[in-house]
């Protein structure tokens, strides 16, 4: 089986799409793929699973995919990383120790979801009522050490865009 076939869907509806990764490549190679969406500059991605599901590892190898160099480190105890690749401005945020909806306005986060760049948010459900609507989400689910059953699914027309771009290998 080649690394093309272990991307092809699992189950495919108009704003849903379940893939299977079968290691840390299969992980890569998605976040290459995601990387070259055209909305991807824009974009409100949230990461749903469990503790060592591997939401930060898509994170990394998505910044690198988009050109970020340098440390690539987990937000967890920041709340926000921002980087830049050329010509875009990224934040990751990691919402799991975040618990305080003063510290949103507090810390201007209302602005950047307003404001252009791509914006990845771990953990988004304990900062749900402040945010916007997520373009894509990705709930990755971990069946063993390596493999990973991941579901995206999109809740606007800009991400159901990039889902349909991702359904195209």
């Amino acid at each position: 089986m080649t690394a093309a076939d272990h991307h092809r869907p699992i189950v495919e509806t108009p704003s849903r799409l379940t893939l299977r990764w079968q290691d840390e490549d299969d992980t890569a190679h998605f976040a290459a793929r995601l990387a070259a969406q055209g909305g991807i500059a824009n974009a409100f991605i949230a990461l749903h699973g469990d503790l060592g599901a591997g939401k930060t590892t898509l994170v990394r190898h998505l910044l690198r995919a988009l050109g970020v160099t340098g440390r690539i480190k987990s937000p967890t105890y920041a709340v926000v990383e921002p980087h830049q690749a050329p010509g875009l401005n990224i934040w990751h945020f990691d919402f799991y120790r975040f618990h305080d909806p003063r510290e949103w306005e507090d810390a201007g986060f209302r602005d950047i979801f307003a404001g252009p760049g791509l914006k990845l948010a771990e953990w988004p459900d304990n900062a749900a009522a402040l945010m916007p609507p997520a373009d894509l989400a990705i709930y990755i689910e971990a069946e063993d050490d390596l493999a990973r059953r991941v579901t995206l699914q999109a809740h606007t027309a800009h991400g159901q865009a990039m889902l349909q771009g991702l359904e195209t290998p």
